[in-house]
């Protein structure tokens, strides 16, 4: 019997109307690129993960490169972050010229280890990136604590944590940004890719929104070097649709995992 891990099919049929709804929208409107849809999700994502700011970008790992350029680093750099992760955290780093730095795991939680961390600061040094891995955070106070001290940027890696929570705040709330993708596997996936990047900062925010978009403040005012790194309207309509049905996901899901356990703690051991 195959289970899948996860059943898109299963999950659209239960949405369907909404999302061609939703879709259609965007069709008639004939708005693709930013516009009311991704600001309408910006706002309700900031909401979502108790942020100021939310910044649609065209994917998860674009928010993190987008990160990273924001708070200008680049070669003779140095940026700590887990080995335990998706290829895209650390390719990040290198896109931008930085030296990445690895700091093992906690074996309970698979999250970087914070108590190795000290061991791994150098004068380089510039920013952590935490993997807030399979949905649960990084024990994030002892590297807020260093991060404070040392004067070093967070960018919360929260590609899979979209509404976890560590001692009261979301993921994306306790860095200086965070970083989510939504990738159609993700626990909010869009029909495509997409992601976001949250700040509790205005002028960080700012800063990416320029990136986002080849460095244009205003059409054909470009201050500085960016990207193409928009999140697209139709995406967001999409977003939009499945945001209001997370929360009840997510319960799921857990309901799912006692079960789960539950019959593994009954079953025969041999």
């Amino acid at each position: 019997m195959s289970i899948p891990l996860v059943d898109l099919k299963a999950q659209y049929a239960t949405i369907r109307d909404e999302i061609r709804a939703a879709i259609d929208r965007v069709l008639e409107s004939q708005q693709f690129i930013l516009g009311p849809e991704v600001e309408a999700l910006e706002h309700e994502i900031a909401a979502y993960t108790h942020c100021q700011y939310a910044i649609g970008l065209s994917s998860g790992t674009d928010a993190l490169l987008a990160a990273l350029m924001a708070i200008d680093i680049g070669p003779g750099d140095e940026v700590i972050t887990s080995p335990y992760t998706f290829f895209a955290s650390v390719g990040s780093i290198v896109r931008v010229g930085a030296r990445p730095v690895f700091v093992d795991i906690d074996p309970q939680t698979f999250n970087l280890d914070p108590a190795q961390l000290d061991a791994a600061l150098t004068k380089r040094t510039r920013a952590i990136i935490p993997v807030h891995l399979f949905g649960q955070m990084t024990d994030m106070d002892p590297i807020l604590e260093i991060a404070t001290d040392r004067k070093l940027f967070i960018i919360e890696d929260a590609a899979q944590a979209l509404g976890a929570e560590y001692k009261g705040q979301r993921a994306g709330s306790l860095g200086h940004c965070g970083c989510f993708s939504f990738f159609p596997s993700k626990n909010l996936g869009g029909y495509g890719d997409g992601g976001m990047l949250t700040t509790n900062d205005a002028d960080l925010a700012t800063r990416v929104k320029l990136l986002r978009s080849h460095g244009a403040g205003s059409q054909y005012q470009h201050q500085i070097v960016g990207g193409n790194f928009r999140l697209d309207a139709i995406q967001a309509a999409v977003l939009r649709t499945k945001l209001k049905y997370l929360d009840a996901w997510t319960a799921a899901r857990q309901r799912n995992a006692d079960h789960y356990r539950r019959l593994f703690a009954s079953a025969p051991k041999h």
